[in-house]
């Protein structure tokens, strides 16, 4: 196969890695935008999205699990805001190591429930679809079907899947009444507080919500990957580069970023190694730290 198939199969690997890891930054980004909290588990409640999808798969349908499994990973982040986030009073340094806990936790009860071992979990639909490709000849512009040159109908839906949250968390967050109210107590949460917004409530909302988005990721992609109780360690990783990069606490930069790790992912790994990837992932955020350390698209902390 000549090199531009092999790029247009690399891009699509890319377009679905980006578009899950911009749920997952996502999720993370709206936590620490709203709620000022490093959400260090946050790559835990990807992994139980990806678990609680394989046991619902079990008993239902795979499109059951899109709506029962993000609602039960979101359900259990409430609880941990209320049990431990909440009698911490969101202070920065100790939610960190709150948060931590609650990964270990996470991961342990995972193992101990679910096994070590990886479990696959079968697409609901997954045909194979050809890609055409062009070349100039002397009776012109001519298409044909270079063979190896194909995706699946899966993964596709995963892009739109992913395309239809962001605008749907867009559309919460700049056109809802609920969206305004998070976006005030995200700017002081004294004077929200002072207007009779329940901030504790709005906080509890956005952890589980966060969580939501980030076993969305995982409910889609696990069907690509396979679940498994150490699955949440690169999407952690790639979502702090993405909002370091993008801005902490700014969603616009956050998918912006996300689009970027996400398509360079996919073709380095492609032509190159995974490794390499990462590696120039984190000579991005070096970068970005130095020269900008606010993001592409952040706001200093005050």
């Amino acid at each position: 196969m000549e090199f531009g198939p092999h790029l247009i199969l690399a891009m699509l690997e890319g377009l679905v890695q980006a578009s899950v890891l911009t749920l997952t930054a996502l999720g993370l980004s709206l936590v620490f935008g709203v709620m000022r909290v490093v959400n260090v588990a946050h790559g835990e409640f990807f992994m139980l999205g990806a678990v609680f999808a394989y046991a619902i798969t079990d008993w239902l349908t795979g499109s059951a699990a899109l709506i029962i499994a993000p609602l039960l990973v979101a359900a259990l982040a409430v609880v941990c805001d209320r049990m431990i986030l909440r009698r911490l009073d969101y202070d920065p340094e100790r939610t960190i190591v709150a948060t931590i806990g609650i990964l270990y936790v996470l991961q342990q009860v995972t193992l101990m429930t679910y096994g070590p071992d990886a479990h696959p979990v079968t697409p609901p639909f997954n045909q194979r679809l050809a890609i055409p490709w062009f070349e100039f000849t002397d009776t012109g512009l001519e298409f044909y079907f270079p063979w190896g040159l194909s995706t699946t109908s899966y993964k596709l839906f995963v892009i739109a899947a992913a395309c239809v949250a962001g605008l749907g968390i867009w559309i919460l967050m700049a056109r809802s009444k609920l969206g305004l109210i998070l976006r005030a107590t995200q700017l002081d949460r004294e004077t929200a507080q002072a207007f009779g917004i329940p901030v504790e409530r709005v906080y509890a909302f956005v952890f589980g919500l966060g969580a939501a988005i980030a076993a969305l990721g995982a409910v889609l992609v696990v069907p690509i990957q396979q679940a498994h109780y150490l699955m949440g360690g690169d999407p952690l990783l790639l979502s702090f580069i993405v909002v370091i990069i993008g801005g902490l606490g700014s969603l616009r930069g956050t998918v912006v970023a996300a689009i970027l790790i996400g398509m360079s992912n996919g073709v380095i790994s492609v032509f190159f190694t995974p490794t390499l990837a990462k590696i120039l992932a984190t000579l991005l955020v070096a970068f970005v730290l130095v020269y900008r350390p606010a993001g592409l698209f952040g706001t200093k902390v005050a």
